[in-house]
């Protein structure tokens, strides 16, 4: 079986939705249940003035909303208490690392002034991020304080103030970072701290957080020892060569992580009127795209409202719209079980990306010689016929996975060599 370092299956928990500590383990045992191998949990820290996840004041002093009635001082050590009982689940922990930035509040502020990017005047600067889909449009994060991490007088105790946080938080008992932000962070600082951690354990795992940047930025982290990268193929409407240009260029970088929402974005139920078929196919398609997928909270359960990172609290935690866990179970065991779907490969079109349905050729590293075949209706309300021509006829060794379906039926090739799906539906072709 596939070590989770190589796929890791990662459910994201959303500690604002979750709440107080001891209620995580409620929500760490169904992601258990459900075969994911990777727990993240978003930013812990004690915030600034905004109160957002993202708005680091005290990195040493956990967010007092994530602490069980009666838990005093900085928490920390019930944090580690709770880190082991999630390995005991089988799930690895993984945190927020949000080191491009912190609270305008933060006392580092004050304390080492040197350490952030200041205008003329002396202020300190707020991190920004351009929207790349139209470079006109900017978003300034006013609570925030950029770090200087590229160029500050005092660079040395810079980085070796985040080198102590990653030691820290290791000892706790975290295995993973989620690197916020990663491509503001200078290659040279993450190769320091990927060394770091590895001298306090051999198997941890960084992975790149890169929404908004561009190609350039992504390419500038490849020698920076990133162990993954979270790619775009959230947003890939299935026809356009884009998301296959990007991962074949990422791939020379690190493997990738796919997911079919984040909490940086709308609920998927919420953008589709909750239609289950969406739900199942994007899933589906996340878990076969890529080396790793990762899945927030509440999306098995076809949750609409947005995970804010402000405003979000446990009430907002909604009635089931529907139960997809077993077909999540389901998709995440033959991910980690088929060899084809293990780690990176390499995606090709076999059919024009203008076509009704869509059909990728996969490889993948970890079966060296072997191939398969993603099936994708592209339509959400009718069904589609797929034929498979000369790619499957008399292709024995392969079968059919009906990845959507509640029965995940693993048939034989048609004879004829026409494959029939339902609205959004994915099928893979996999060797027997």
């Amino acid at each position: 079986m596939t070590s989770p370092l190589d796929t890791p299956l990662i459910y994201n928990l959303f500690p604002r939705l979750a709440g107080p500590m001891d209620r995580w383990l409620q929500h760490a045992k169904r992601a258990a249940e459900m075969g994911f191998n990777w727990l993240y949990v978003n930013s812990l820290h004690y915030p600034g003035f905004s109160g957002s996840l993202y708005a680091v004041k005290e990195y040493d002093r956990i967010n007092p909303l994530f602490l069980p009635e009666g838990v005093t001082g900085d928490g920390l050590s019930h944090l580690a208490s709770t880190l082991v009982k999630l390995r005991e689940l089988g799930l690895r922990p993984m945190m927020d690392l949000v080191i491009n930035h912190t609270s305008k509040d933060c006392p580092l502020v004050t304390e080492h002034p040197e350490w952030y990017v200041r205008d003329e005047a002396g202020n300190v600067v707020s991190p920004s991020a351009m929207d790349p889909a139209d470079s006109r449009r900017r978003t300034v994060w006013g609570d925030l304080a950029e770090m200087d991490n590229h160029h500050s007088s005092d660079r040395q105790g810079l980085w070796d103030f985040w080198a102590d946080l990653v030691r820290r938080f290791l000892k706790l008992g975290f295995e993973g970072f989620r690197c916020d932000a990663a491509y503001k962070v200078p290659a040279g600082l993450w190769r320091t701290l990927v060394e770091v951690a590895r001298e306090t354990n051999p198997e941890v795992r960084f992975f790149a957080e890169t929404l908004g940047a561009s190609f350039e930025e992504v390419h500038a982290l490849g020698d920076a020892g990133l162990d993954f990268l979270f790619n775009s193929s959230k947003w890939w409407a299935l026809d356009q060569p884009w998301c296959l240009e990007q991962h074949a260029q990422f791939a020379k970088i690190a493997p990738s992580v796919a997911f079919p929402e984040s909490h940086d974005t709308p609920r998927l139920a919420e953008e589709t009127g909750g239609n289950e078929a969406v739900q199942r196919g994007r899933y589906a398609f996340a878990a076969v795209f890529s080396a790793g997928l990762m899945m927030p909270m509440g999306y098995e359960y076809g949750m609409r409202n947005p995970l804010n990172v402000v405003t979000t609290t446990p009430e907002d935690w909604e009635p089931p719209a529907m139960d997809l866990t077993r077909f999540v179970q389901r998709v995440n065991r033959l991910k980690i079980e088929s060899p084809l779907l293990c780690g990176e490969g390499t995606l090709e079109a076999t059919t024009p990306l203008s076509a009704p349905s869509l059909v990728l050729r996969r490889t993948s590293h970890a079966a060296p010689g072997s191939e398969g075949w993603i099936l994708i209706n592209k339509s959400w309300s009718e069904g589609a016929q797929i034929d498979l021509g000369f790619l499957v006829r008399g292709a024995t060794s392969h079968r059919l996975r009906f990845l959507c379906r509640d029965d995940s039926l693993a048939a034989v090739v048609p004879k004829e060599g026409q494959v029939t799906l339902r609205p959004a539906e994915v099928v893979m072709l996999l060797p027997q």
